[in-house]
């Protein structure tokens, strides 16, 4: 029988044995299936940017003389290594027995407390080996064939506009990037901009007040010209930063973290505690980013030939100690009833070692999914070192599972999104089949997983009717414009224009010369209004960021 197995078993499962604060979560769980309102889950994604070396981290027990064939050198002995079998026995001497590298105590211990799953073999169809190129195919949902996903936006730009389309305009960043000075083509959306924002150090506290002092004078009118949508761009961007500064200062100085979290002293674990802070204080972003880079490990994976010791192991031990201590934060309160974590790798390396003490870009690897409402597991098979040969340069091409259909799981049974959402994001191009369809099963709680009949239910606002008329620039500084789209434009059109307070501030008749309104709207304050337009034919309203910027 399996300890995890035995443990549940001999637990008290009745609701006579439940704590006052167990009932309190119970009742949230059943008031959130009710009414299909998730919106306070949350995403983190950890970048292990340079293409970890997987099986050094997840070494397969099962065919363990073929690994040390390949890796006389740079091999985990397995004496040194945590042997998942010890935690659940009915794996020991199947496909599936694997150990951790001896620097993952942290996820060992995730997966003891069932809260890591393992997804072996991941990638995508055509595997690029360039740091760049299959990053910027993570990043925008393609299959490594074509760009047909669009390689002008991000696949988590496309899944927040198109899930979270009640929230735009917003006045905090649904987005938040740590770790990184490049801003992720993921979080650029296709039609809204400044869905994410970079901080790129951990100053949250004084975030608002630097930027603030950076804002000049803007422009009253821009050029018709690329240049001009450039600077409006670039303007754009500059105000609506400034907006979700405000935001992340309030949040930061609102939130706390766990006293007995015992945060190591690492850049990474930095990073979460920055974001495990901004989460407890209030803020409503639903998707983190951070990074932990070096993984590009070419040489000097280890020190020498038998040695645990060297820049691996040294990047494993700051990720497992950083998420170990991230999630003793969150689960000190509720806070992690709504978060998930996930690493992403922009690729494998080699099942041979180079001769360097290292190894050299690969295909697959392993991806841990962890957080309360995961349920520790494995999915996938160890590797078939049969497949390395010297015809295909050592390579273990096997994709057992597609990086988007871990995604897409996340997406629906953690998040509740309908399968055009996911579909927005990214679709298999080679068979035009949805990812909502290739869902990972047995990778979240049962307790935890949205039930099928909220996933076509509209969380956002309903728009069925397609748009009559285009609101612009948004947001805005002293003005804005209103383009009609329809053939209507000749008919009396009135507007109202009401802050976040439901306090009228303007209205009036629009006059439409060449299709499109001009409205003036001088000596606003900054925050969140809601336009309503209205002829005899139609209503609509539109949310708009704006003021005093």
């Amino acid at each position: 029988m399996k300890r995890r197995k035995f443990i549940k078993l001999t637990s008290t499962a009745s609701a006579a044995g439940l704590l006052p604060i167990q009932l309190n979560t119970s009742f949230k769980f059943l008031n959130n299936f009710s009414n299909c309102d998730f919106s306070n889950r949350k995403i983190v994604l950890i970048e292990l940017a340079g293409g970890n070396d997987g099986l050094n981290t997840v070494i397969p027990l099962d065919v363990y003389s073929d690994y040390i064939q390949m890796r006389p050198t740079i091999h985990v002995p397995s004496s040194n290594t945590l042997q998942l079998s010890n935690i659940d026995s009915s794996i020991q001497g199947t496909n599936q027995d694997v150990a951790f590298h001896p620097a993952f105590s942290g996820m060992y211990n995730l997966f003891d407390q069932e809260q890591l799953h393992i997804i072996q073999s991941v990638g995508y169809p055509s595997q690029n080996k360039s740091h760049f190129a299959s990053i910027d195919i993570y990043n925008t949902g393609n299959d490594g064939n074509n760009w047909n996903n669009g390689q002008d936006s991000g696949w988590m730009g496309r899944f927040l506009e198109n899930h979270h389309s009640d929230l735009f305009p917003t006045n905090f960043p649904v987005g938040i990037q740590i770790g990184s000075p490049n801003t992720s083509l993921g979080f650029h959306g296709e039609n809204e901009h400044g869905l994410a924002i970079n901080l790129s150090g951990q100053d949250s506290e004084n975030f608002y007040s630097i930027l603030s002092g950076l804002s000049g004078e803007y422009p009253a009118d821009f050029p018709d010209s690329h240049y001009g949508t450039e600077l409006q761009y670039i303007v754009d961007t500059d105000a609506v930063s400034n907006i979700y500064a405000q935001a992340i200062s309030d949040s930061f100085n609102d939130g706390s973290n766990f006293s007995g979290s015992n945060y190591p002293d690492n850049n990474l674990a930095d990073q979460l505690k920055t974001v495990a802070r901004l989460i407890r204080g209030g803020i409503e972003t639903k998707v983190y980013l951070v990074r932990l880079g070096g993984f590009d490990t070419h040489n000097n994976q280890v020190q020498g030939a038998g040695d645990l010791q060297g820049r691996h192991y040294d990047l494993l031990d700051e990720l497992s100690t950083a998420v170990e201590a991230f999630m003793t934060d969150l689960n000190s309160d509720s806070v992690g009833d709504d978060v998930v974590g996930i690493t992403i790798s922009e690729f494998g390396r080699k099942a041979k070692e180079n001769g360097s003490f290292g190894t050299d870009h690969g295909e697959v690897a392993p991806v841990f999914v962890f957080g309360k409402p995961v349920q520790s597991g494995i999915s996938g098979v160890n590797v078939d070192f049969n497949e390395a040969t010297q015809n295909n340069n050592y390579q273990i091409k096997t994709v057992q599972f597609d990086y988007r259909q871990s995604m897409a799981t996340l997406m629906q049974d953690f998040l509740g999104s309908d399968s055009s959402s996911i579909n927005s994001a990214f679709i298999d191009n080679l068979t035009s089949a949805s990812f909502a369809n290739q869902k990972i099963q047995d990778l979240l709680k049962a307790s935890y997983v949205v039930p099928e009949t909220c996933y076509n239910q509209n969380l956002g606002i309903d728009n069925l009717d397609s748009d009559d008329w285009l609101v612009y620039p948004n947001p805005f500084k002293n003005h804005f414009n209103v383009k009609s789209l329809s053939t209507n434009s000749n008919l009396s059109t009135s507007f109202v224009l009401v802050n976040q307070f439901g306090q009228n501030i303007h209205g009036g008749y629009l006059k439409f010369i060449d299709g499109t309104a001009h409205v003036d709207l001088p000596n606003l304050n900054t925050g969140v209004y809601i336009l309503t337009i209205k002829n005899s034919y139609k209503t609509q309203s539109f949310k708009l960021l704006g003021g005093g910027l």
